[in-house]
């Protein structure tokens, strides 16, 4: 059995961490691959080691003094050098990042810095060989992740490697020039890194144990998932729950591993498996809940709108030409409601407006915004007569006006837009009644 974990950068923001992620490594023989992101925060005051380096390399930008910050970077890996008693001098690797910097290497290539030097404080700690992200996942020049190379030259090259440590978040083009992934890209790492080896498991470990039925910023102390699907997890990622990036689903998804969110803090908690499927049943009804503010409901009306051939189509059309993406698109008889990202609508909105009269004649457009949009995902839904049902049944208890209903055909995930006012309220309802209830 091959075990890949992956450490967030609360895991690793101290000596005390750090050594807190050596026991558990070393607790079982099969976790051979490590993928560890940057320095997080020691407390809630503090910065995290990424963040320093945008803040120092914008200065390096500029032209001016960066020196001050670069050595405060440098402070906080010698810290944590000097905690786990190692001898090991990061000095010639900061030469080489003072240089780069001075000569313009770019934004990715210093926030890259972070995963980078804390690879090889991890490999010198756990005596495992270092190998540099940038030497094996690999971008095309557009900044996409190339797949195809990357597992091919990675596979080779782990394939001769016992046991390693591959930083995370960054790889690099064919010329050279490094390139990241979005914040928190480490995850995807980890993913790539549990393909290439075909691991047993993808341990993904954090400051929680596993992820939560709703966000506890909402619901205190909310009940835990202990399985959960990658279709379900897709769904909830994509409407705000942020346990796991949600591309690093994906190269998992494809070879069939599960991922096992753990909790550094809590090593003995099993934490959540995520699972291409199961027969394991969910405590309840729904898997979870999750949901974003800010969305523009774009309302379109037509006499006999289901009729006219094309009609949906000129509409998205008009949001096509606007560059606007739109989230989801309930329709009845006469009408046709589009959904998009209030920010990104709000400078175009007159043009897309002007260019849905042109291109679909509808008799009326009429905008709501502050919209809230939640996912209620679980595959016990399915089974499960009335749940949409009990959803209004507590949204009306609770006095939130629905604004939109949507269900896909796979009956996993149904959409409730409410008002950005009602948000908080309606997730305490659809908890309450799913969850608190059958406790």
């Amino acid at each position: 059995m091959i075990k890949v974990v992956k450490f967030g950068g609360s895991s690793l923001a101290s000596a005390t961490q750090f050594a807190k992620v050596g026991n558990i490594i070393q607790a079982d023989s099969e976790r051979r691959y490590v993928v560890p992101s940057a320095p997080g925060k020691r407390n809630s005051k503090d910065t995290k080691v990424t963040d320093m380096l945008y803040a120092c390399y914008a200065l390096a930008e500029e032209e001016q003094d960066f020196e001050k910050e670069l050595k405060k970077i440098g402070e906080r890996y010698d810290a944590i050098i000097n905690g786990l008693n190692l001898k090991l001098s990061l000095k010639n690797e900061f030469d080489k990042i003072r240089e780069n910097f001075k000569n313009k290497a770019g934004k990715e290539y210093a926030a890259s810095r972070g995963e980078y030097l804390n690879g090889i404080i991890m490999a010198n700690y756990l005596g495992y060989e270092f190998v540099d992200a940038a030497e094996v996942i690999f971008f095309h020049e557009d900044g996409t992740f190339n797949s195809e190379k990357t597992d091919k030259v990675l596979s080779k090259r782990l394939a001769k490697i016992e046991r390693a440590v591959v930083p995370g978040f960054y790889g690099a083009q064919d010329d050279g020039t490094v390139r990241t992934f979005s914040r928190g890209g480490s995850d995807i790492t980890g993913s790539i890194v549990a393909k290439a080896v075909h691991a047993t498991v993808y341990e993904n470990w954090t400051d929680v144990s596993g992820c939560l039925i709703a966000d506890p910023r909402i619901i205190s102390n909310p009940e835990p998932i202990k399985v959960i699907t990658y279709r379900e997890l897709r769904e909830l990622a994509y409407m705000g729950a942020s346990v796991l990036h949600e591309d690093a689903i994906f190269p998992v998804r494809k070879a069939g591993i599960p991922i096992n969110i753990r909790n550094t803090n809590a090593p003995e908690d099993e934490g959540t498996w995520i699972v291409e499927t199961t027969c394991h049943q969910s405590e309840y009804t729904i898997t979870g809940i999750a949901g974003k503010k800010g969305f523009v409901a774009v309302n379109i009306d037509k006499d006999m709108m289901n009729a006219e051939v094309g009609f949906g189509r000129k509409v998205l059309t008009a949001f096509e030409e606007n560059g606007i993406n739109f989230e989801h698109m309930p329709s009845g008889i006469d009408t046709m409601t589009v959904i998009v990202h209030q920010p990104e609508f709000e400078g175009k909105e007159q043009s897309v407006v002007s260019s849905i009269h042109r291109l679909a004649k509808p008799d009326s457009v009429e905008l709501e915004s502050n919209i809230a949009l939640i996912a209620v995902v679980g595959r016990g839904m399915r089974a499960t007569r009335g749940t949409s049902g009990r959803i209004f049944s507590a949204l009306a208890h609770a006095n939130v006006n629905v604004k939109m209903i949507d269900q896909g055909s796979s009956e996993l995930n149904i959409i409730i837009g409410v008002s950005d006012a009602d948000f908080e309220k309606a997730i305490k309802a659809i908890y309450d009644i799913f969850v608190t209830t059958q406790l």
